[in-house]
């Protein structure tokens, strides 16, 4: 049975950059050049040749080169440098190897990944090669910072992740209702930590996100600019109703997307700067 990938070819600069994280150069996973014939075979290479002593980079840039034309082929050695198997003395390397190949995958229009341990190689939009463009608004705290009861900032740090995973892959819809969930539960438990009377006759599990956003704007803790805009992810958070969205004249998209992440981003920071005991 032929195995299906999404990859297609890449370019000459690329093959360089993923030979350099097989070596494991520049503080990377380091392979000895027998250690990178092995890689190799346990990716699922046959009639890997036994290492000649050259230079590592090369070497490995070489055997690369020549199986550029099949794609299944250097599939392969991306799903094995994501798999954990290849890290069991060193776990901690994992994230770090695949931070250091979507640098340079995502260029092609791809990206490793690795949820549940399953590696995996996705398609994914040039453009979150620009950091600019994944978050206008940087976020400054973490949920703990926002949120105290530390398992539902666990939760909410997940769903946040969760967006940026569905961002990562042109999930535009998906990501902005994960957004507008998560902004819902942060607010929520906000609200719920800080002072419990601004709910007033509010039930915590029917309230819905615009009230949320009105009790925390004037309780100061969230600015009008925020305010104003956070209506505007109310109301695309909605489309998890699929009738709304069929309703609407306009489909979320990139740009869509990208303001959505810098209300969002721009309200948690509001929240870290107002929570009591904050720096100015």
């Amino acid at each position: 049975m032929t195995q299906e990938t999404v990859l297609g070819p890449l370019d000459g600069n690329t093959l360089k950059e993923l030979a350099r994280v097989i070596c494991g150069d520049d503080d990377l996973y380091y392979r000895r050049g027998f250690e990178i014939a092995e890689f190799l075979k346990n990716a699922g290479w046959r009639k890997v040749p036994e290492y000649d002593g050259e230079y590592r980079s090369e070497w490995t840039l070489q055997l690369l080169m020549e199986r550029s034309e099949h794609p299944t082929e250097l599939e392969k050695v991306l799903l094995r440098l994501a798999d954990a198997r290849e890290y069991f003395e060193e776990p901690d390397v994992l994230p770090v190897v695949v931070n250091a190949v979507n640098t340079f995958l995502v260029h092609e229009g791809f990206r490793l990944e690795n949820p549940g341990g399953r590696p995996r190689v996705v398609v994914c939009d040039p453009a979150m090669a620009h950091p600019g463009q994944q978050a206008p608004v940087e976020l400054k705290a973490t949920m703990a910072e926002i949120i105290r009861e530390p398992r539902m900032a666990a939760l909410l740090q997940r769903r946040l992740d969760e967006a940026r995973t569905c961002f990562s892959n042109g999930a535009h819809v998906a990501a902005i209702i994960m957004l507008g969930s998560l902004l819902e539960g942060v607010l929520l438990t906000v609200v719920e930590e800080r002072d419990t009377s601004l709910l007033r006759n509010n039930n915590p599990n029917f309230i819905g996100l615009k009230a949320l956003i009105d009790i925390c704007h004037q309780a100061g803790w969230i600015d009008v600019d925020m305010e104003r805009f956070s209506q505007a992810v109310c109301k695309y958070r909605n489309f998890v109703h699929p009738r709304r969205e069929f309703h609407e004249a306009h489909t979320p998209d990139r740009d869509t997307l990208t303001v959505s992440w810098y209300v969002v981003n721009g309200a948690l920071n509001d929240l870290a700067a107002s929570q009591p005991g904050a720096r100015a």
